[in-house]
Order: C-alpha cells, then sequence, then structure tokens
C-alpha cells in the first residue's frame, strides 16, 4: 500500500495546529463515559465535555478550544452498531475534529477559518465543496457567497423540514429547550460518476455528496412555547468527522480503505486466516477493536447492563463475525497490539493499559467462544426449514442461554433475508431485566434555576462562617422566606460546607440567623460555583437577604476527612498490590467508612488484603504531612498526579499529596497521615463483572471494630472452654469429632436401611417378569436410598426399583433398573414420572436416578402409580 498524502496522524496534528495557531486552547479528548452527565450512555460528539459551558453551568479559563474526541454510537438513542460492516461510512467508534468559541467569535471566523484549513492546508479542490445554511440564516448565507466567493448555486438553504418551525436538518436543538441555532455545514462532491444528488434534492442520500464538517452557530434560547430569544453570549460549536475527511484527503470513497483502517483489516485478516479483504466482517472486527478497546482503557467492562452490556454486545459481534470467516478460537484481543501501533501515540492510554484490555477482551472471548458453536447450530437448526422467520422463543433461548442479544441475533438472521420475532421475543423477556436500551433511557435535568452571585467556599480552611442568605428554595421554586417545619434549600454568599463531589457526601451542620435555626442535612452543588445547602427548618422565619452564621457538624467532617484521606491510600495500596489494572471505578466517602470501587478481575486474597492493609497503616504511622498544590491541569499531569475516573477537571486543579499517594482531588484532607489513627479493610466483594468493592473504616471507629471482634473471639473461646490463641486447634478438634459422629449416623442409617431393605423385597411385585418395588424408607438420605437400591437391585435379580425418604416438605426419590431391563426401562424416565406428581423433577442414568419433589401428602399415590408405569412398558 502507498503512503497516503495525509496519513490519519498527520490529519490529527494539523487541525490541532491549525487552531492552537489561532488562539484556541488544545483540550484533550474526554472519556468515551461522560462525566457526570446522567444525560448521555456515551460520548457520542466533540461537545460533550463542554455541555455545561453552554448551559452557563461552569466556566473555563479560556473562550476559544479546540481537539480531537473519541465517541461511541452503539448504545441508547445513538446506536450505528447495526450498520458497522455494511456501509462505507458507519462506525461504533469515531474521532471528531472539533473547534469551539465560548462567546468570543463567531460565523464570519468560524467559516473563514474553515475554509482556510480544507483548502489551503488540506488542499481540497474550492470547486468540490459546497455549503448549506438555514434557510432564514442570511448572514451565513452572505459570508459564503461574498465573502468566501462560492457560487450561490453551491450554497444550498436547507428549510423546516421535518415538521415544524425550527425543526431542519441545518437547525441545531441541545434539547427541547435551552441552546440552539442555525447551522452551516460543508459537503465534498465526489463526482458525477458517483450515484446521489446534493442535499435538500430527493436524492441526497447517494454517495456522491459527503458532509465532512458541520458549523453550529449557538445564537437563541429555544422558550417552552416554541419562540426563541437572543443568547447574550453566541458560541461556535463545530464538528468534522476524522474518518470521513481521511477518506477525501486519501482519495478512497470509503472511510475502511483509509490507512489506519487498512493496516487494522490486514491485522483482522492475519487473525483469522482471510484473504478477501473486502469482506463486510473483516470491516467489522476492525472497527470494533477500537470501540472495545477505547471502552476498557475508559473503565467499561464487559457485564449484563448498562454500558457494559453495550461493550459486551459488541465484542460478541465481533467475535461472531471471525468466527463466520472460520475462525473457531479466540483472536480477536490479538489485534490490541495493532491497534496501539496506530493510535498509541495520540491516545497514550491505550499503551499504558495495553496488557489490561488484552487481558479482559481475552477473558470474554473465551467465555463467548465456549457457547458459540452451540448458539450456532441452535440458530442454523431453526432456520434449516426455509422459515423466513426466526420465532421468539428461540431468539429468547439464544440471548439466554447462550448469551447472544437479540440485535446479534438479527444481524446473523439479515444476512440470510430472515426476520425475528421480536413481539414473541419481548413475551419470553418480560420477566427479564431491562438491558441496553433501559440504560440508555436517561432523563436530562437542570436543577434549580439559579442566576445569581457564586457561593465562595471556605471549608479547606474553616467550620464556621458569616454569610448572607442570596436565595431560598421550597418544592424546587424560589421563594422569599422559609418558615418552621418547611424542607428547603439555601444558597449563600459563602459558605464552609463542603458540596459533595469526588465520591464525598455533602457536610452537614447548621445555618443560624438572628430568629431561626436551618438543620442542613446534605450539601449539593446548583452549579459548578452555586452551593445548595439542603435540609428542614427547625425553628424561625429565614428571609434572602439575611445575615447568618453557617456552622459545620466538625465532628463529621473530621471523620469524613479521615476516610477520604485514607481512600487516596488504598487506591495507591491497591495498585501497588494488585497492578496498575487498577482503576477507580466509583467511591462513597462519609463520616462511617470509604467503599470503593475499581478494576480487578478476580477476588482479593487473604494475603493481598492483609498486605493493603500494612502498606496503609505504614503510611499512617509514618505521620507525612499533606501538602496541597493548586495547579493547570498540563502541570499536575506532568507531576504524574493519578486522575480518577468519572471526575470532570477544570483547567485549575488541587494536586493532593497524601503520603505516597498523589492524586487530583477537591475533597477535605487531614493535615499529617498520622490523624487517620488506624486503618482497617472489613469487606471485600464483586459488584459486577470485573469490578471489585472494598469497604474500610479509620479512627475510633476502627478501634471499636477490633475490640468488638476481640470480644467475640474471647466469647467463643469461653464457650470451647478454650483460650483465644488455642481456639483454631480446639476448633479443629470439634469439627472432626463432628465429621466422625456423622460417619456414625451415616453408618448406622446404612444398616437400618439395610434392615429395612431385607424387609422391602418381600414386598415386591410381579409385573411381567419384572420385580417391582415402590416403598418409602423411613429416615434415610440421599446416599442410603442409592446405596438401598442398589442392594434390592442384587437382591431382586429382575427389578424396577423406587424408594422415598421425606425430610419435613422435602421428598427424596432414587430410580433403579436392572441392566437387563434398561432397553425398555429407563431409571431416569421412571424417577421423572414420580418426582412430577410431587411437584419436582428428576433424572440420571438408565440404571440409576435421583429425584426431589416438596408435596410429600402426594407420595402414597405416587409410589401406587409405578406399577401401572411399568406394566405399559414391559
Amino acid at each position: 500500500m502507498t503512503t497516503p498524502r495525509f496519513t490519519v496522524a498527520e490529519i490529527r496534528q494539523s487541525f490541532l495546529d491549525f487552531f492552537a495557531a489561532r488562539g484556541h486552547t488544545v483540550v484533550p479528548s474526554s472519556s468515551l463515559v461522560p462525566a457526570n452527565d446522567p444525560t448521555l450512555m456515551f460520548t457520542n460528539s466533540g461537545m460533550v465535555q463542554f455541555k455545561d459551558v453552554f448551559l452557563g453551568t461552569d466556566k473555563r479559563p479560556y473562550v476559544r478550544a479546540t481537539s480531537v474526541q473519541t465517541c461511541l454510537r452503539a448504545g441508547g438513542k445513538h446506536n450505528d452498531l447495526e450498520n458497522v460492516g455494511y456501509t462505507a461510512r458507519h462506525h461504533t467508534f469515531f474521532e471528531m475534529l472539533g473547534n469551539w468559541s465560548f462567546g468570543d467569535y463567531f460565523k464570519r471566523e468560524s467559516i473563514h477559518w474553515g475554509w482556510e484549513l480544507l483548502t489551503q492546508v488540506f488542499l481540497l479542490p474550492p470547486e468540490k465543496l459546497l455549503a448549506t445554511v438555514y434557510h432564514e440564516d442570511d448572514e451565513a448565507y452572505d459570508i459564503w457567497t461574498k465573502e468566501i466567493g462560492l457560487p450561490p448555486e453551491r450554497v444550498i438553504r436547507i428549510g423546516d423540514n421535518k415538521g415544524g418551525k425550527y425543526k431542519s436538518d441545518n437547525f441545531w436543538m441541545m434539547a427541547d429547550t435551552g441552546p440552539c441555532g442555525p447551522c452551516s455545514e460543508v459537503f465534498y462532491d465526489h463526482g458525477p460518476h458517483i450515484p446521489g444528488g446534493p442535499p435538500g434534492s430527493p436524492d441526497e442520500d447517494g454517495d456522491r455528496f459527503i458532509e465532512i464538517w458541520n458549523h453550529v452557530f449557538m445564537q437563541f434560547d429555544m422558550q417552552p412555547d416554541g419562540s426563541v430569544k437572543p443568547l447574550p453570549a453566541p458560541c461556535v460549536d463545530t464538528g468534522m468527522g476524522l474518518e470521513r475527511v481521511a477518506a477525501i484527503l486519501q482519495g478512497v470513497h470509503s472511510n475502511y480503505e483509509i490507512d489506519l483502517f487498512a493496516a487494522l483489516i490486514q491485522a483482522a485478516a492475519r487473525e483469522t486466516n482471510s484473504t478477501e479483504l473486502d469482506s463486510p466482517s473483516l470491516k467489522v472486527i476492525a472497527d470494533h477493536i477500537r470501540a472495545t478497546a477505547f471502552l476498557v482503557a475508559d473503565g467499561v467492562l464487559p457485564s449484563n447492563e448498562g454500558r457494559g452490556y453495550v461493550q459486551r454486545r459488541i465484542i460478541r459481534r465481533a467475535i461472531r463475525h471471525g468466527y463466520k470467516l472460520g475462525q473457531k478460537t479466540p483472536f480477536f484481543h490479538k489485534l490490541v497490539d495493532d491497534l496501539v501501533v496506530q493510535m498509541g501515540a495520540a491516545y497514550p492510554k491505550l499503551k499504558e493499559q495495553q496488557a489490561h484490555i488484552t487481558e479482559v477482551l481475552r477473558l470474554e472471548e473465551e467465555r463467548f467462544f465456549e457457547t458459540l458453536a452451540n448458539g450456532m447450530h441452535i440458530l442454523d437448526s431453526a432456520l434449516a426449514d426455509g422459515s423466513q422467520v426466526l420465532p421468539g422463543d428461540v431468539a429468547f433461548k439464544l440471548h439466554d442461554t447462550y448469551g447472544f442479544p437479540l440485535d446479534l441475533t438479527q444481524d446473523v438472521c439479515r444476512e440470510r433475508g430472515v426476520s425475528v420475532d421480536e413481539a414473541g421475543f419481548d413475551a419470553a423477556m418480560q420477566h427479564q431485566k431491562s438491558t441496553a436500551r433501559a440504560a440508555g433511557k436517561f432523563k436530562m435535568e437542570r436543577g434549580l434555576q439559579y442566576d445569581g452571585l457564586p457561593t465562595t467556599f471556605t471549608g479547606y480552611d474553616s467550620l464556621q462562617e458569616d454569610a448572607k442568605v442570596l436565595a431560598l428554595y421550597a418544592d424546587g421554586e424560589p421563594v422569599q422566606t422559609l418558615t418552621a417545619g418547611q424542607s428547603g434549600v439555601v444558597v449563600l454568599d459563602v459558605t464552609p460546607f463542603y458540596a459533595e463531589s469526588g465520591g464525598q457526601v455533602g457536610d452537614r451542620g447548621t445555618i443560624r440567623s438572628e430568629v431561626a435555626v436551618f438543620d442542613v442535612q446534605d450539601t449539593q452543588k446548583i452549579k459548578a460555583d452555586v452551593f445548595g445547602h439542603h435540609g428542614v427548618l427547625q425553628t424561625g422565619t429565614l428571609r434572602v437577604g439575611e445575615r447568618i452564621r453557617a456552622q459545620v457538624n466538625a465532628e463529621l467532617r473530621t471523620a469524613t476527612t479521615r476516610n477520604h484521606s485514607v481512600t487516596h491510600l488504598l487506591h495507591k495500596a491497591l495498585r501497588e498490590t494488585l497492578g496498575e489494572h487498577v482503576q477507580q471505578k466509583g467511591s462513597l466517602v462519609d463520616e462511617d467508612k470509604t467503599r470503593f470501587d475499581f478494576v480487578q478481575p478476580s477476588p482479593i486474597s487473604q494475603e493481598q488484603l492483609h498486605r493493603i492493609e500494612q502498606l496503609v497503616n505504614a503510611e499512617i504511622i509514618a505521620d507525612a504531612p499533606t501538602q496541597i498544590r493548586v495547579m493547570d491541569i498540563e502541570a499536575a499531569k506532568q507531576t504524574g498526579a493519578m486522575m480518577l475516573f468519572g471526575e470532570k477537571y477544570g483547567e485549575t486543579v488541587r494536586v493532593v499529596d497524601i503520603g505516597s499517594s498523589r492524586e487530583l482531588c477537591g475533597g477535605t484532607h487531614v493535615n499529617r497521615t498520622g490523624e487517620i489513627g488506624l486503618f482497617k479493610l472489613v469487606a471485600e466483594s464483586g459488584v459486577a463483572a470485573g469490578i471489585r468493592r472494598v469497604e474500610a473504616i479509620t479512627g475510633p471507629k476502627a478501634v471499636r471494630y477490633i475490640q468488638q471482634l476481640e470480644a467475640t473471639v474471647t466469647q467463643a473461646a469461653r464457650t470451647l472452654k478454650s483460650t483465644p490463641s488455642e481456639l483454631q486447634t480446639r476448633l479443629e478438634a470439634q469439627l472432626e469429632h463432628a465429621r466422625a459422629l456423622e460417619k456414625e449416623i451415616a453408618a448406622l442409617k446404612g444398616k437400618l436401611a439395610s434392615s429395612q431393605g431385607d424387609d422391602l423385597a418381600a414386598q415386591a411385585s410381579d409385573i411381567n417378569g419384572i420385580k417391582v418395588l415402590a416403598a418409602k424408607l423411613e429416615g434415610a438420605d440421599a446416599k442410603t436410598l442409592r446405596e438401598t437400591v442398589d442392594k434390592l437391585k442384587d437382591k431382586l435379580g429382575s427389578a424396577a426399583i423406587v424408594l422415598a425418604a421425606v425430610d419435613g416438605d422435602k421428598v427424596q426419590l432414587a430410580a433403579g433398573v436392572t441392566r437387563d431391563r434398561t432397553s425398555t426401562l429407563k431409571a431416569g424416565e421412571l424417577v421423572n414420572f414420580v418426582a412430577t406428581q410431587l411437584g419436582g423433577k428428576g433424572g440420571g442414568k438408565p440404571d440409576m436416578a435421583m429425584a426431589g419433589g416438596n408435596n410429600p401428602a402426594a407420595l402414597p399415590q405416587a409410589l401406587a402409580s409405578v406399577q401401572a408405569w411399568v406394566a405399559e412398558r414391559s
């Protein structure tokens, strides 16, 4: 393959360099998991990390920005999964080039710079480009035609083509209300030899004219009644798909022909022993390795719900396409190395987590390959009769038993021209948890409406503050007063209360005026710099504008601070003990405990837990001073500070050194590690596939916990007439004695059953030359039933036997058939016949089988039915 004029790597860098030279701050790609944004399953565009800026809930130290953002569209509302591999431009994972203005420049600069980049840097022929504008946007139209010089016939006005005012391909809205505005899209003309018409024409869906760049001009605020008001500071948001522009610059028609994908397709062909490089399956695999690897790097592991379920769907779809190509053993994880070669320089996290990503994908592959062949066999069998519809119950069985998500089954059926009975699948699925679709149904909540002054936080240095009431809320609505007994939210100009963030809960305490006492039960951020104190007014009346004294509950804050500081030491100890793959997936720090969720594929051994405790307590004993520095984000990264999963960091951050730990953190912390006092792990468990959780306590609570354990051990030793130091030996002796008694009891039961067996043999009836016995055996367990059946078979010669034992409301059954009769009588069928009458089931070998039931009252009739069953079959 010849080297293209512009490689993907060169396009990325050229774009960033171009806008950096024009005063834009280069902002790194954010995680595929949107930070603090419950409205999205995944980051699906470049503007997601700036959404709070557009909503007015956050500010950045810059007014111009540029980035290359990793995006994913494979779940929830934005889902391109089923098209991947079958079209030229659909992907699950893609990169979005973008530049933004936050109240700085507007349409003229955006359009001029876009044109300059396309024609003078990327050297695209001007005659190959055309633009669209919203039909009422005369300003953008004039810039394109009068300043850029595009002929009017190549600047297309797009009207309200989606059923209402402002419902247009060229009018962008963030939500039903809020920031919105016209947009201008740039298209590339591949030439008349490619079918399709220009945008706005009846055949615009063809492939001749391809959109490459969209300039969104946010200049209005959409009102609930559908009208718009001008925004005080209009913004610009642009987005250009890297893969699309690379295809154009490299002179190819399909995104899958660009240098990046060509290399990944070659790697997929190597691992699947394929020679047909145009195979859609290879395209699927090449696309999906990017999506799955970046998802793992951002902490999303395969699971059965939410984002993890989407991850599992993508992985299994790739594996299925490899299987389709004839690859019957795990292969997908081997492509991680090739991906790192292609994208590791631009995204260092891929290189840093290369081994972890490979291992996660390998384990998921091995798990799926164990059932893939059986699942495909069921699917093939169901469609072998030429049916054009796969029954819903079969689709559900594939999902429930073999891990085939519905869309994977639909993918296979689509290739064969077969549809899936989705209604039948849904009916079978109604008792199951909703998976990816439910995980994608989020609500957007803008919270309390507040447009006043910000809150100054002083809680790092003080636990009490004189302040002024800026706003009051009751039932979510602004009010001028709160009266005794009312729940509400108080906004202050200054506060020592820490608002919940970074896993640390909000402070509690009191707000007091001369006549009122407000019990603060929680503190939350209304905006990035506005704190809401949630609680109940206990006495008096509280008014907007009043002076008050805010007092944090010192005891709770101190305990919470201990637990937050020790979380940093715990995180470092986990990585040191278990490996660098440990990545935080969530935390909760309050006055009682610290709870920490993290990536870890297997349970933690007792020895590892002890080592973690030793490492943390060694840091505490060292009594090192805590160091906190405030610096810009890039300088902080250079210090090697840990950045935590799910946190959104501004351009200025706090670098917190606690012992040997260094993390970015906005929480409250001890002055010295010795203030933590004592650290004790109290729980370790799995909370999801590949995610473990530990809980720990500190200080006086840890001391009380150990004292309680000591009291329990001492009492147990007294009960066993021992000392704590001899307790283990004493327990082992007692267990050994108990096992000996159990053996003795079992032997006695066997003798009793044997003597009963001698009596039972005489009760056998002769049915067509077969000795048939169905009886209840008192005091027997499962082992005794089996042994007695075997003895009776030897004694009776040619026989069919069913023995039962009752323990409370449970019935145990054993059935035996002598080998000379197993051609017509099967012990498994016989025991199941009896068990179904008792509300149970069972099975086994032709000569010996076991079963159970839960209806002892039906046992006499069930045993009586055995003779007729044998007579019918002999």
